[in-house]
């Protein structure tokens, strides 16, 4: 040690700090010293697969020079980050999201779902402003998803074959060709886990063969009305509760708008371009559409309103329950129509006036044959015997009338079919003039007319374009003036749709008031002993005035009665009047005698 150099005493003592190179193969036993199970635990152990040796192995492929291969490898290297996105959506999707991006102040009125688990529905109101908003929550796709989704589009416009037979579920027809299309592309699409290819059926579906973006306002059935005023301005509904609220759906700008407004239109059967802006068109489903297209006739741009067609109408019963008529008010109105009197509905804007025609019709003796002349298709009657006639525009350009069908020309052909009631949706122009000529042949009438009270109507009836003569006025004998009111209900200013006055025509400006409601009591006033009809009546079936009183509260009874087992489905109550006109004695007796619940005679057809 003193004759070593300082360098080779370093060197010996950097060598034993060194790890030894061969203990770890010293320490394990040989073969012949294992036991059976160490050698097959070592045997496993080289079987499996090393955990970090995917990294070394991608290397490689990285290099290859052909395009699908590169793809391939891409994809590979995606998918890891794409399945943990997903699964934190998939956790979040389960929470309300509405409630991130509207103000803590607002307060959540009302929750409900349209589309499980596609869209939902808030109500919320302002606390400061008492003003309700309408919310919709939808899963929407994410950049990546909306890539998949414009070629899925693409593949299904191609693949989807027309069927050649009218499908009575244009929806269920789709999502069953769908499926089977994208689970034939699925791979080479891309991976994406389900929930994700669920969204992407559900916005193939909406705006393929749904409605669009206010699809999920078409799915709501507390929605009557849907507007939009123009580009960049919110969508408005008219809910049943809520009434004109203002929703969070918006079109961003012309081309999203008329594109959806264009696609709408030619559901209907339609054209509409700038050369024809305005088009008035009945949707799948009888919604009303009316269309005000792009700014050179809206300078917001285009405008439309959805006027929602009812699939279980309202029946009678339905309106008793709301208010609007009373049961004695029904029960006069069944004597009258029995014996085939006309009927006139007036009203404003959205009071109701085709809900109660349409609820008035199921009141006609079955069997009767029923002829509904409309501009747009809107009356749904449960009557076999029913002829439904619609008016058809021009076909020629500007000013050329070719092919077009207007009521006049509807009212004129429905007289040669014999019809036991005419029914005209709504009289503005020369088609009330042969409304009142079959009126005055002996036929019944029902339809309705824009008016604010009987005097409004009257002038507008011996007026341009309508020009009836006054001495043909008496020939419409019940006018009807329906209208929504507001009122305060358990502290609740709400609207409600209330019939104000019903009027006999005696003569020309003499008119007799059978009905008149009372606003403070919220009830129908009644005077049928003035009735100038039920005299008339009377006279032909060989009854008295009293007689008929008395079947009026009788036919009250049974619409009580009907109130009471909840019989309110316009087809019930169809067959529940049937049956009464078949047999009254017998089934009034089972009524007083409360003797079963529902009646048990042959279903006859209506």
């Amino acid at each position: 040690m003193p004759n070593q150099s300082l360098k080779e005493k370093l060197n010996q003592a950097f060598a034993k700090l060194k790890p030894k190179k061969k203990p770890a193969k010293q320490d394990k036993p040989t073969m012949a010293n294992q036991s059976l199970k160490e050698k097959l635990n070592q045997a496993f152990a080289k079987l499996k697969p090393k955990k970090k040796p995917a990294k070394q192995e991608i290397a490689p492929q990285e290099i290859k020079t052909k395009e699908n291969k590169k793809e391939n490898t891409k994809k590979r290297f995606k998918l890891p980050k794409l399945s943990s996105i997903f699964k934190k959506k998939k956790l979040e999707q389960d929470l309300p999201t509405v409630n991130k991006a509207l103000p803590k102040s607002l307060k959540v009125i009302d929750k409900y779902s349209l589309y499980e688990p596609f869209a939902q529905v808030f109500i919320v109101q302002d606390p400061k402003t008492g003003e309700y908003r309408y919310i919709l929550d939808e899963l929407q796709l994410d950049n990546f998803e909306r890539g998949i989704y414009n070629r899925v589009l693409e593949i299904l416009l191609a693949e989807i074959e027309s069927p050649k037979e009218e499908i009575p579920d244009p929806r269920k027809f789709f999502a069953e060709e769908a499926k089977k299309i994208v689970d034939k592309y699925r791979i080479s699409l891309g991976w994406l886990p389900d929930v994700s290819w669920y969204k992407i059926l559900y916005h193939a579906e909406r705006d393929l063969v749904g409605f669009g973006k206010i699809d999920p306002l078409m799915r709501d059935p507390n929605i009557e009305d849907i507007s939009c005023d123009g580009v960049n301005k919110s969508v408005y509904i008219w809910h049943r509760t809520f009434e004109s609220i203002e929703t969070n759906v918006q079109f961003e700008n012309d081309e999203i708008l008329d594109n959806m407004v264009g696609k709408l239109v030619h559901m209907a059967g339609k054209h509409v371009s700038s050369a024809f802006p305005i088009v008035d068109a009945s949707l799948p489903g009888k919604h009303r559409l009316a269309v005000c297209y792009r700014r050179e006739i809206t300078p917001f741009g285009t405008a439309f309103t959805i006027r929602k067609f009812r699939d279980d109408p309202y029946s009678i019963i339905d309106l008793i329950n709301t208010g609007t008529f009373s049961e004695e008010l029904a029960a006069y109105l069944w004597i009258l129509l029995e014996n085939r009197a006309s009927v006139m509905i007036l009203g404003g804007t959205a009071a109701g006036k085709t809900t109660a025609l349409n609820a008035m019709a199921c009141l006609i003796k079955p069997g009767s044959k029923i002829i509904t002349i409309e501009e747009t298709a809107e009356l749904n009657l449960s009557h076999e015997n029913w002829v439904s006639l619609i008016s058809r525009q021009s076909y020629g350009l500007g000013g050329n009338a070719i092919g077009e069908v207007p009521l006049f020309d509807l009212v004129k052909a429905s007289m040669r079919h014999r019809p036991d009631m005419l029914i005209v949706g709504e009289v503005r122009g020369e088609e009330a003039y042969v409304l009142f000529q079959a009126l005055a042949t002996g036929h019944g009438g029902m339809c309705t007319m824009h008016a604010e009270n009987l005097d409004s109507a009257v002038k507008r009836l011996t007026q341009k374009p309508m020009e009836i003569s006054p001495a043909y006025i008496p020939l419409m004998n019940i006018v009807i003036s329906v209208q929504r009111v507001h009122l305060v209900k358990s502290g609740v200013k709400k609207a409600y749709r209330r019939i104000l006055s019903t009027n006999e025509i005696v003569g020309y400006e003499n008119y007799a008031n059978i009905f008149t409601w009372d606003p403070i009591a919220d009830q129908q006033v009644a005077s049928l002993s003035s009735s100038a009809m039920y005299a008339s009546i009377a006279k032909r079936v060989g009854q008295t005035t009293a007689d008929l009183i008395e079947e009026t509260k009788r036919r009250s009874e049974v619409l009580h009665w009907m109130r009471q087992q909840k019989i309110r489905s316009y087809k019930e109550v169809a067959r529940i009047i049937a049956e009464y006109y078949a047999r009254p004695k017998e089934f009034y007796q089972k009524i007083r005698m409360s003797e079963e619940e529902k009646p048990v005679a042959a279903e006859p057809k209506i």
